[in-house]
């Protein structure tokens, strides 16, 4: 009898210790559905659909071995670049229990509609939370008065790209006048509002002499635009513009020969840097978190291996790495993929990106990280990396630490018990 109680209690104990390890892991060996809410038809779906390939890219590449033992499946949801047919597909997402959504390249106004109802949802069925994670929707409302416990932004907002530019300018003793264009909507009105705030304040001798806000993504020929700003005497354009918008932009510029430096938010982003072509060395440039000749060993390895696999795409949306960096490092240390633990481990981690530790922000959700400048150039011995078969690279111009490019947050975040 007592040999029965001692092989009974060994077996209880045994069976405790495989349940403790068993939570201890709970979420190994899981395939994490994320859906993919971005334009994969119509005049922006060549630069969807190169996020979509980046995205599908960056899950595939560990096969799971990743500090959580999670498999990541990419699902794609088309959302025409619209507002309305976003928040029509994230139902569909959430309808097939896909409990992470990715944005970004749809811009600042969808992504802020999609805040909107993740929040409702989430209120609404507790213990079927949403997470929304944002790689390119940079209005700093979003981290501020919208600031959601359900949102994480893993790109540089728009004010801290602000703050790099308005730095470099700053320095930059051929600039003397400045001509403000932008696409009418949420992200270019704040372009436009803190570069002249930031301008003012850093570089009070720059004068802005002209500013203007176009319809977003049906302006066909950018010719009038290009002669208001010759017109302006401007001998530098700062744009928030991107995808098409920014690619027929050069286009006219290259067409009447306007020469005048370019400050870009997108200017590296997919298609962009062959409407480019040879047009603006040393002129045009862009602010970003990463740039092509980035000297780190781990994002030359994923450019390459991601150029052999897409050979007429570029890596151009490199803070989608950042996500599928620290997703497995919260879910292990969730010890789940429950979205609820997962967002709670995600605030304040600390994990190395391609630049160095990076830090998700507690208070607003926002990556705090390293900006670059990058100019337009030809390839050289250093810089060797041809993008888009162009013969042309992006090199370094400028390198802003966290601390320069970090800005303060109004967010009041309301946090689940």
């Amino acid at each position: 009898m007592k040999l029965v109680k001692n092989v009974l209690a060994a077996s209880v104990a045994s069976a405790a210790l495989l349940l403790s390890a068993g939570s201890a892991f709970a979420q190994a060996g899981e395939t994490v559905r994320i859906a993919v809410i971005d334009p994969q038809s119509g005049p922006f779906a060549n630069l969807g659909l190169n996020i979509l390939h980046t995205l599908q890219f960056l899950a595939e590449r560990d096969g799971g071995k990743n500090p959580a033992g999670v498999k990541f499946e990419i699902v794609p949801f088309d959302n025409k670049m619209s507002g309305p047919e976003s928040l029509n597909v994230l139902k569909a997402a959430i309808d097939q229990d896909i409990r992470y959504v990715v944005q970004g390249g749809s811009g600042s106004g969808v992504a802020g509609a999609l805040i909107d109802a993740i929040n409702k949802h989430n209120q609404r069925n507790p213990g079927k939370e949403v997470v929304f994670l944002n790689y390119a929707a940079v209005d700093p409302d979003l981290t501020n008065s919208k600031c959601s416990f359900w949102h994480f932004s893993y790109d540089a907002n728009t004010v801290m790209k602000m703050e790099a530019i308005g730095t470099a300018i700053k320095d930059d003793k051929n600039v003397k006048k400045v001509y403000l264009l932008n696409q009418n909507y949420g992200h270019g009105h704040q372009v436009t509002k803190y570069a002249k705030e930031i301008l003012g304040r850093k570089a009070p001798n720059v004068q802005i002499v002209g500013e203007e806000l176009h319809p977003f993504g049906q302006v066909k020929d950018f010719a009038p635009y290009i002669a208001k700003i010759k017109a302006a005497g401007a001998d530098t354009v700062i744009t928030g513009n991107f995808g098409n918008d920014l690619s027929l932009v050069f286009k006219a510029a290259k067409d009447a020969g306007l020469d005048v430096a370019f400050y870009t938010y997108y200017a590296g982003a997919a298609g962009t840097p062959t409407a480019i072509g040879d047009t603006g060395l040393g002129k045009i440039k862009f602010v970003y978190p990463t740039f092509t000749n980035l000297q780190a060993p781990e994002y030359q390895t994923l450019f390459k291996a991601f150029n052999a696999k897409f050979p007429n795409e570029s890596f151009a949306t490199s803070p989608a790495y950042n996500i599928f960096k620290s997703l497995p490092l919260a879910m292990a240390k969730a010890k789940s993929t429950d979205p609820v633990k997962v967002a709670k481990a995600l605030e304040n981690l600390t994990f190395k990106s391609f630049t160095g530790d990076v830090t998700m922000r507690a208070t607003d959700h926002q990556l705090q990280q390293p900006l670059y400048l990058a100019t337009w150039n030809k390839m050289d011995a250093k810089n060797n990396i041809n993008v888009e078969k162009t013969g042309n690279t992006w090199t370094l111009e400028k390198t802003f630490e966290s601390y320069i490019s970090s800005t303060p947050t109004t967010c009041q975040m309301k946090r689940p018990a």
